[in-house]
């Protein structure tokens, strides 16, 4: 099992397994082979910082959205080096859940998340093989990479209050408005036994404020929030107008929504929020190591580290910043315990469920 404490995590993670099993046929996972066209983009110098390792063969990755960036980064990849990408893209439930139920038969060789404390329970079942020497690794934030290089966080997304803004003309600043009569059934929240990010907030806000932090969350089942379904489930209703709020929305989704023209902004509470970093690993079990290692390579370059900023992601790399949404120096952030929130994301996601289902 994929956990920092197996014994305390199994349960639920079999849970988490078979709901997300059953989802494999339909939402956004899907498997493809890239070898489109180049995404369009500069930086094509820049993609020589990429260690030539391996030229051919094929590499299998497990990748959580979005769909578009991971299209993109796997064309580059695959136009540097010649490698075909095998590709199974959805969320990071749904890759745990094809990882528990490939156990016996390993097939990927890279895992792509969004959910750093998953990354960490990986490290910790000695499931993730080493790179430290990895192109460009001394430049992540240190904060949400593993300084042994067991996992690299290439991008990352912040979370906040999402709203209509045909809807809410002055939109709540704080979390705890949220559980006002004024947002009484307006709210959605994601599911955090689907969605890695909203489990960081969720894990993230109660590490922050202690076994108090419930009484926040209570309050949001009390006022009529909705848990519905992954990040794009709990937005699609809020695009329409039948909500007005999603609670710990994904500001990528948000920012790449408006600029498509949906009634869509964003707000970070002022009390902080958590940013989700977004982990590569490679597998210990990986077929195609050297493979994986260019892959890693490529993830960390600037050509690669462009593409995550025109998806409207924060770039894991700390000389690089986005011109088209907030960057980290920006975003009220709580203090928050990544340890503390791998060793407990199991039981937390449970409890969240149980109290909104």
């Amino acid at each position: 099992m994929f956990g920092m404490k197996s014994s305390k995590k199994s349960a639920t993670l079999l849970l988490t397994a078979v709901m997300s099993l059953s989802l494999f046929g339909c939402s956004t996972g899907n498997t493809t082979t890239g070898n489109a066209a180049q995404p369009a983009g500069e930086g094509t110098a820049a993609a020589a910082e990429t260690k030539d390792k391996a030229a051919g063969g094929k590499l299998v990755l497990y990748s959580a959205g979005p769909q578009k960036l991971a299209d993109n980064i796997v064309n580059g990849f695959t136009a540097k080096t010649g490698i075909e990408v095998e590709m199974f893209q959805g969320t990071t439930g749904k890759i745990l859940a094809r990882m528990e139920a490939e156990k016996s038969n390993p097939v990927a060789d890279v895992v792509i998340l969004a959910s750093l404390p998953s990354a960490q329970a990986l490290k910790a079942d000695g499931l993730t093989l080493p790179y430290p020497e990895a192109a460009n690794a001394d430049k992540l934030n240190k904060e949400w990479s593993d300084a042994d290089g067991n996992y690299f966080s290439s991008s990352a997304s912040a979370l906040g209050i999402v709203y209509n803004s045909k809807l809410v003309a002055t939109p709540p600043t704080s979390w705890a408005e949220l559980a006002t009569s004024a947002w009484k059934d307006k709210v959605n929240i994601p599911d955090p036994t689907l969605s890695g990010s909203a489990l960081d907030f969720i894990t993230g806000y109660l590490s922050a404020n202690g076994e108090k932090g419930w009484d926040l969350l209570n309050a949001y089942k009390a006022n009529g929030v909705a848990m519905a379904g992954a990040n794009q489930e709990a937005l699609d209703p809020v695009i329409t107008g039948a909500k007005s709020i999603v609670a710990a929305g994904v500001d990528y989704m948000a920012y790449s929504a408006k600029a498509k023209g949906e009634p869509l902004d964003i707000v970070y509470p002022e009390e902080g929020t958590v940013i989700s970093p977004r982990p590569a690993a490679i597998l210990k079990s990986s077929p195609n190591v050297e493979n994986a290692k260019a892959f890693i390579d490529y993830l960390l370059s600037d050509e690669a580290q462009k593409l995550v900023t025109d998806a409207y992601l924060l770039p894991g790399r700390e000389d690089i910043e986005a011109t088209n949404r907030a960057n980290v120096k920006d975003i009220p952030q709580l203090k928050v315990d990544w340890n503390w929130m791998s060793e407990h994301g199991d039981e937390t996601a449970a409890r969240f469920s149980e109290t909104f289902k």
